[in-house]
């Protein structure tokens, strides 16, 4: 029987959402201390990871920590694991806010430590393929992901490569090698240090996982502030009832006394590429979840998007100002500093009411200091946009009935006025006659399962024990011409307050803009999708179906959809609306055939949604949609925020033809 060799990823996070700032001092001595202590005197080769942004907060309360870990990392035996930063959620933000980040962490990271880490802990294990790129380009050696989340949508992984190191492929064929961590291993870590579950029973957890062959499993690979401490997240956060480090403790002593067990670093695992199982290229990500993430399935992507006290706005606000520093050439390297720590997961989740007043503060203070440079200095907040040509094509409109059709040389649209200007159809010349998205009636499908209207360009709200709210209610439209454009506006009243709507259909340019602004009093619990497009299964091939968009990288990720049913909006449970999504980070999503594809673009400074896709397989024919969220409910989802906006809710977006997808 071969040892199994176990390594660690403490993860340490002093920015940790639910933790005060007077109690940081505290996790420190409570944490952080006997962290150093237990890896000195056992000499276990711990792993140990903090975004760079907590090293300087620890520097300044207390530097000979620093110091001690320094000399720990230099003369043995610990190993330091880096991240970048702040603790950003990659796939959420741009591909330069993920430079950035991993950038100026090595930088404080070789100033406090002396060093710069060769392997990086995945930020809350929200991967995405797009990131590797990011790694490599910041001098990282390998990565370490959870195993659990993307096993399930690839029955065809052998179960047994998750004790061996693997390489993570991305979708232009960059690659990194890959360290697994694993969400159930850790959670059993911490239920033995809670006195939850005894060793003796916790040591058959680990033997369990002993074979023939050489195993390495990753023992822990969270955080560390949930030990001797309780950040006061959940009023079922178990009590503090003995020393758990002692717990800790006593553990690794019986694991190195055990020979059935070997402690290694992270580091030394990834040197076993060349053992039967291991340097398989494995895409972590698939249709079904573009973005894995950590544990159970409430722990998706939606989590720091558009769920929180008001991830949307922050969000929002933080893509303005990303906009202004991208353009300006006056930037500094402070404020990309400044942005990255603003984008951190932590104020998105549990944060402390007092901490969420002075993170808007700074948000505030940030984005009047940009604006402000920005009128000051010539930096505008958004990039110049081309005229729109002059009306030297005609367009025309005209009523019948329940449909407004709106004509140009290049767009056919029927909107239904019955059902609050749903798309009805929507062609673009060059495509053929037929539509290509708009509204699937009742009866379409032929199964009771799929027996509903499924409409394009509308929206729906669904909150807990309270009927759905829509904008599918009679309007009389405003048809105006200005310039070279048509525009239709409609508003609906709804029981939160009015939604106008306003369609823009430009002559001369294949291209619909579709504007939402929701004047309502308060924003509402549950979960809010708009935008929705359809598309019409007899035109586009079933076969080559795909969507693409970018995910935190700087080249768009494809995904297949043929043979896979795909539903990102499907709710987890009760508390938890949805279940994955895409980050659509430079404001673009493709869905089509290898033949042609709608092109859909969102503006990401006006809210900074995040995309759902369907697709399902209906016996003979298939049904395929993409929309976007506002906002979604999870446990880190705040009602009736005190200093929730006055500004109406907003939301843009426009459709426009493509051709043959290429991944150039």
């Amino acid at each position: 029987m071969e040892p199994l060799h176990l390594y660690t990823v403490f993860h340490l996070n002093l920015a940790y959402s639910s933790i005060e700032e007077d109690q940081r001092p505290e996790v420190i001595r409570n944490c952080y201390w006997p962290l150093l202590h237990l890896a000195k005197e056992l000499g276990f080769p711990f792993g140990i990871e903090a975004a760079a942004s907590t090293l300087e907060t620890v520097a300044v309360i207390d530097p000979s920590w620093i110091g001690e870990l320094k000399r720990l990392i230099n003369e043995g035996p610990c190993e330091f694991v880096g991240s970048g930063y702040s603790q950003i959620i990659g796939p959420l933000v741009p591909a330069e806010v993920n430079t950035a980040n991993l950038r100026i962490g090595n930088r404080v990271y070789r100033d406090l430590l002396g060093m710069q880490p060769g392997v990086a802990l995945v930020n809350e294990q929200a991967y995405s393929a797009g990131m590797i790129q990011h790694y490599l380009d910041n001098g990282y050696q390998g990565i370490v992901m959870e195993w659990d989340n993307p096993s399930r949508f690839h029955p065809e992984w052998n179960p047994e490569w998750r004790y061996l190191p693997q390489i993570a492929r991305g979708r232009r064929g960059e690659e990194i090698p890959l360290l697994w961590n694993k969400s159930i291993a850790f959670q059993k870590f911490q239920r033995y240090a809670h006195g939850e579950m005894e060793i003796d029973e916790y040591l058959e957890y680990l033997v369990s996982h002993l074979s023939g062959d050489a195993r390495a499993m990753s023992l822990y690979g969270n955080d560390v502030e949930i030990f001797d401490f309780r950040p006061g997240r959940f009023h079922t956060e178990a009590p503090i009832e003995f020393n758990e480090w002692e717990r800790i403790r006593l553990l690794f002593k019986t694991l190195m006394a055990d020979d059935r067990f070997q402690s290694v670093s992270p580091w030394s695992v990834l040197e076993w590429m060349d053992h039967s199982g291991a340097g398989n290229r494995l895409s972590l990500e698939s249709p079904e979840s573009p973005v894995p993430v950590k544990k159970q399935g409430k722990y998706n992507i939606t989590r720091w998007a558009v769920t929180g006290r008001d991830d949307l706005g922050v969000n929002t606000i933080c893509w303005r100002i990303y906009e202004i520093l991208k353009s300006s050439q006056q930037a500094s390297e402070e404020d990309w500093k400044e942005l990255c720590y603003l984008w951190s997961s932590d104020f998105r989740t549990h944060i402390s009411e007092k901490r969420w007043k002075d993170f808007k503060t700074r948000l505030s203070d940030m984005e009047t200091w940009v604006c402000g440079a920005g009128s000051a200095s010539g930096m505008s907040k958004k990039k110049p946009t081309a005229p729109l040509p002059t009306a030297v094509h005609k367009g025309k409109t005209r009523r019948e009935r329940n449909y407004l059709f709106v004509e140009t040389d290049d767009i056919y649209l029927q909107l239904n006025c019955r059902r609050g200007l749903a798309f009805e159809t929507l062609r673009f010349t060059g495509y053929g006659e037929t539509s290509l998205c708009g509204t699937l009636p009742h009866g379409y499908f032929d199964d009771i399962g799929w027996g509903a209207d499924f409409y394009s360009g509308h929206l729906v709200l669904e909150s807990p024990g309270r009927p759905k709210v829509t904008d599918l209610n009679p309007v009389e439209p405003e048809v105006l011409r200005r310039d070279s454009s048509i525009i239709i506006r409609g508003s609906v009243q709804t029981e939160l307050g009015p939604v106008h709507k306003e369609i823009i259909v430009n002559r001369g340019v294949p291209r619909v803009e579709l504007n939402y602004c929701l004047d309502w009093s308060a924003r509402p619990v549950g979960s809010l999708r708009l935008g929705h497009v359809a598309l019409n299964p007899e035109v586009f091939d079933y076969e080559s179906l795909f969507y693409s968009t970018h995910n935190g990288g700087k080249l768009e990720e494809r995904f297949d959809l043929y043979g896979v049913d795909v539903d990102h909006g499907l709710p987890v449970s009760f508390l938890v609306s949805a279940s994955s999504g895409i980050g659509i980070t430079e404001g673009l999503v493709r869905i089509g055939d290898g033949e042609k594809h709608l092109r859909i673009d969102v503006d990401r400074t006006v809210a900074a949604v995040i995309g759902l896709v369907t697709s399902h397989r209906v016996g003979k024919t298939y049904f395929c949609r993409v929309s976007f969220s506002l906002l979604e409910m999870d446990d880190t989802t705040k009602p009736d925020p005190v200093d929730s906006p006055a500004e109406p809710l907003r939301f843009r977006m426009a459709i426009s033809p493509g051709g043959a997808f290429s991944s150039s």
